[in-house]
This record gives structure tokens, C-alpha cells and sequence, in this order.
């Protein structure tokens, strides 16, 4: 199936996994619309896909705003006819002890790491509907599954995406496929962005062994790559060498 071209748009696609995910599908042949903040890098990552025979446009996306999702969507669709794949990938990581009162960081992953995925979904499932199909494929983590010291509000964030994810699978009908990729601790930006002593501390030793990207990037992959009739609902990948 990995053949068969699939309109693809992912956000968060600047680094990390989104920019991994970008690299591997493109291989794979799937058109691309690139979304992040970072169009710089955008831009960049789209010229290498493109001088390497692959397909990728980008442009720039705030996954808070629902109005620019909505457009990210929209450019997608009138670039290449039809929008096939949703990726929900933008996030963020700012971990705090809960008594560090960070309530600014809190808003802040309850906007991206909640809003953003609903925002792509709400901009994402009418296209598909009005297709008849469509996949749409959300980024959580094992914090979806656990909670640790620091992260009670980005696992909260992570547990509202895995419950969204299965909501939205039973209420399509087989129409929209929906999969949830929850990776452990995976080589990123994300901890770079810690404020609090504390937590940067502990991510120093829980990130002592971490997965690279375009190992995350294989299980998007694998999920897209699956005949209509098939739906891979959950994808769990964790370091081998790692209990988390």
C-alpha cells in the first residue's frame, strides 16, 4: 500500500517527530502540507523533500488558532484536491511539580497539546466526510497511559488526546480511520523548553535512553500505509532498553 499516493498534512512539523514523520512519508510518495510556527525550517525541510523526488509545501500554522487550522486545512485541500491524512502532532512539554504553580505552562499544553488536536480535527473531519474518507492520526505519549512526578498536567493533556482518539474512532462509522501513537521517551525539542529545575533534572536521567524519531516515524508510517479497510487504532512505542 505504501504505493499508493495519500494527501497528507501534518503540524508540529518543524522537528522532532513531525519533521521525521514528513521525511518517512514523503519517501513513501504521500504529498505533503507542512505546518509549524518555524517556517524557516519549514521551508527548508520542504526543499529537501522536494530536491529528493518527494512532494511537501508547507506554510506557516498556530495550532491554537482554530481559524488557521482551519485554513491549513483548506491549503491542503485546494493544492492537492483532497486532504487524506490528517497528522495531530504540534506539542509541547514545559513539566512542573504541580505546587510550582505554573499555570501559564499549563494553559500553554492545554491549548497546544488539547486545543490543537481538536482544532485539527474539527478543520480536518468535514473534508474527509464530504470524501467519504480519511484518516486522522494523533501524537499522545505513554503519558497517556501513566502519570509521573512533573508531568500531572502534559499527562492530563495526553489522556484527553487518547479519550478524544477514541471517541472520534466509534462515532466515524469506519469512514474517518482514527489512530493514536503514543511514544515513550523519544529524542526531541521537547525538553529543551523545561523552565523548572526540578523537573529539567529528572528529564536529564528519563531521557537517558530514548527512541529516535524516525523510529516514531515508522509507526506513523505503518498506519497510513494500511488498506482502507483496515483501522490500527493504537500504536504504543517505547525504547527497548527503557521500562518507560
Amino acid at each position: 500500500m505504501r504505493n499508493e499516493p495519500r494527501v497528507v498534512a501534518i503540524t508540529g512539523a518543524s522537528s522532532g517527530i513531525g519533521e521525521a514523520a514528513a521525511r518517512r512519508l514523503a519517501a513513501d510518495g504521500h504529498p505533503l502540507l507542512l505546518g509549524a510556527r518555524r517556517t524557516e525550517r519549514l521551508e527548508a525541510l520542504a526543499r529537501e523533500i522536494n530536491a529528493a523526488g518527494g512532494t511537501a509545501a508547507f506554510r506557516r500554522l498556530d495550532v491554537t488558532d482554530a481559524a488557521d487550522v482551519r485554513a491549513f486545512v483548506a491549503a491542503a485541500s485546494e493544492r492537492y484536491g483532497r486532504l487524506d491524512v490528517m497528522v495531530n502532532n504540534a506539542g509541547v512539554m514545559p513539566l512542573s511539580p504541580l505546587d510550582a504553580l505554573a499555570v501559564d505552562e499549563w494553559d500553554l499544553m492545554i491549548d497546544v497539546n488539547v486545543r490543537g488536536v481538536l482544532h485539527g480535527i474539527a478543520a480536518a473531519l468535514p473534508v474527509m466526510r464530504a470524501q467519504g474518507a480519511g484518516q486522522i492520526v494523533n501524537i499522545a505519549s505513554v503519558g497517556a497511559y501513566e502519570v509521573s512526578p512533573t508531568a500531572a498536567v502534559y499527562c492530563a493533556t495526553k489522556f484527553a488526546v487518547r479519550a478524544i482518539s477514541e471517541g472520534l474512532r466509534q462515532e466515524s462509522d469506519g469512514r474517518v480511520r482514527v489512530t493514536l501513537v503514543s511514544p515513550g521517551v523519544t529524542e526531541s525539542e521537547l525538553a529543551d523548553h523545561i523552565s523548572d529545575p526540578v523537573a529539567r533534572e529528572a528529564m536529564k536521567a528519563y531521557r537517558a535512553v530514548a527512541l529516535p524519531a524516525a523510529s516514531v516515524a515508522e509507526a506513523i508510517a505503518y498506519a497510513v500505509s494500511q488498506p482502507p479497510e483496515v483501522d490500527v487504532n493504537e500504536i504504543v512505542v517505547r525504547p527497548a532498553a527503557s521500562a518507560q
